[in-house]
């Protein structure tokens, strides 16, 4: 199957069902969904983004995005449906989301976990994401998992 990654506004239909979805999967594994307030706005150029995966059908099937965080970019709402698992499209994801962030000057790419989502850090930890000073919303939870990466600045424009 092909799949395309294309920006794609954080209010839009694709990105608004993606992003229910993944929260309701937090609300299976944590029970209740991530409370960290973002807008609209927190995805738009030049200091953030949303990127969605489109199937062959054109049908959303994962999405990710980033937000600024003072220099840093935040990575927010990676999130693959089960149908579409297991093909490497989470990695294409943080790769299509480092890489926007990366042009828009960003310098390093931070995000925050949990413990209910051991093949997301798993992921993480195997791109070179590596602990980092906890931050935002749930920056004294007891067991949250904030990872943070350097990214490569000299990606062709």
């Amino acid at each position: 199957m092909t799949f395309t990654i294309a920006r794609t506004p954080y209010s839009s239909p694709a990105a608004r069902l993606l992003c229910d979805e993944v929260q309701a999967e937090y609300v299976v594994r944590y029970g209740s969904g991530d409370m960290t307030e973002m807008t609209d706005a927190d995805f738009e150029a030049p200091n953030g983004d949303f990127l969605v995966v489109y199937d062959e059908s054109g049908d959303p099937v994962g999405c990710g995005g980033w937000r600024a965080h003072g220099p840093d970019a935040e990575m927010k709402r990676v999130y693959v449906r089960e149908s579409a698992r297991r093909q490497g499209l989470a990695k294409r994801i943080v790769a299509a989301v480092e890489e926007s962030a990366a042009a828009a000057g960003r310098k390093r790419l931070i995000l925050e976990t949990g413990p209910r989502q051991p093949e997301a850090v798993a992921m993480y930890a195997l791109l070179g994401y590596a602990p980092v000073d906890a931050f935002g919303y749930y920056s004294a939870e007891d067991g949250s998992i904030h990872l943070g990466k350097e990214l490569a600045t000299d990606l062709p424009h």
